[in-house]
């Protein structure tokens, strides 16, 4: 499968503890069959069979699925393993000079015949890959972010991808074009992961009213902590209807505060209103007061 659909790297043991025919081409169906029950989604099971040649003057005879004493007494073992829509691999020993067109048509359609007949026998015993692995397999989440988000996400010198690593247990992959893969072994982890992650890459929106945490106080506002990694000026003049004399009057570090976002500039700069906020969702002074601060944004749209 490709590795959109399914970014492991898989390694198939075959041990062979006896044969009288082709370990190899045995090994074929057995890993096919193996990687189907492991929840591999291969788009089709594939078999393979032996076939050999005995040649003597022009008497010709195609042998199918041939034994041990057949290969080496036999002028020919040619490997041929496919889905039933077609051949995916050849391999072919000789011991003559070579073998003509018709020779190689008739050995080509007897597999044929041979592989339909073997695929249909494992298709008793597993016809499709199990639709969910094994609860032991590690779990992987794709996630997409922008491009220009990357920095933010591996952090000066790799401390915030290391530090979400750490709290979460998973291995995270970021790519150049923005592609985020997360391997964990338990899903609960990676969608902890996947949260941490887009939260740190979410952008503030025009008009929307936010809970944040008051993380600085200046004299000429405060600046607010409205989502993980993303601050907005709260002007003094917009922090209550009336006027105040100072921040520190009604604001303190660490408090939760109700604001609206109102001005995005071209540089990304955010600024807030607490009164517009208040003004348009009242219930959200009860919130300031109860201090309850959610992951990430609160309340709706103004």
């Amino acid at each position: 499968p490709a590795k959109e659909a399914f970014p492991y790297t898989i390694r198939v043991v075959s041990d062979i503890l006896e044969s009288n025919g082709s370990s190899s081409m045995a090994t074929v169906c057995g890993a096919s069959m193996a990687l189907m029950d492991a929840g591999v989604p291969l788009p089709a099971a594939v078999a393979g069979i032996a076939m050999g040649l005995v040649k003597e003057g022009d008497k010709v005879g195609i042998l199918t699925d041939i034994m041990g004493t057949e290969d080496h007494y036999g002028d020919m073992d040619f490997k041929v393993a496919g889905t039933h829509k077609g051949i995916t691999a050849l391999q072919m020993d000789i011991k003559i000079a070579g073998v003509s067109v018709d020779i190689m048509r008739q050995a080509l359609g007897q597999a044929r015949e041979a592989r339909l007949h073997v695929l249909g026998k494992m298709a008793e015993t597993i016809k499709a890959p199990r639709t969910e692995m094994s609860p032991y397999a590690p779990r992987f989440v794709t996630i997409k972010i922008r491009p220009e988000k990357i920095r933010e996400i591996i952090g000066p010198g790799g401390k915030v991808i290391r530090g979400i690593q750490e709290k979460t247990g998973a291995k995270i992959d970021v790519e150049d074009d923005g592609k985020v893969t997360i391997f964990s072994s338990s899903s609960d982890h990676a969608q902890m992961a996947v949260d941490i992650i887009q939260d740190i890459c979410r952008e503030a929106e025009l008009d929307r009213v936010y809970l944040g945490k008051v993380k600085s106080i200046k004299e000429f506002g405060a600046f607010i902590e409205i989502m993980p990694g993303t601050e907005g000026l709260l002007h003094i003049s917009q922090i209550a209807e009336n006027r105040i004399r100072a921040v520190a009057d009604v604001l303190s570090e660490g408090d939760m505060v109700a604001v609206k976002v109102i001005e995005i500039d071209p540089n990304g700069k955010v600024r807030l209103s607490r009164k517009s906020a208040l003004r348009e969702q009242p219930a959200m002074a009860e919130r300031e007061k109860l201090a309850i601060a959610p992951s990430g944004a609160s309340g709706g749209r103004g």
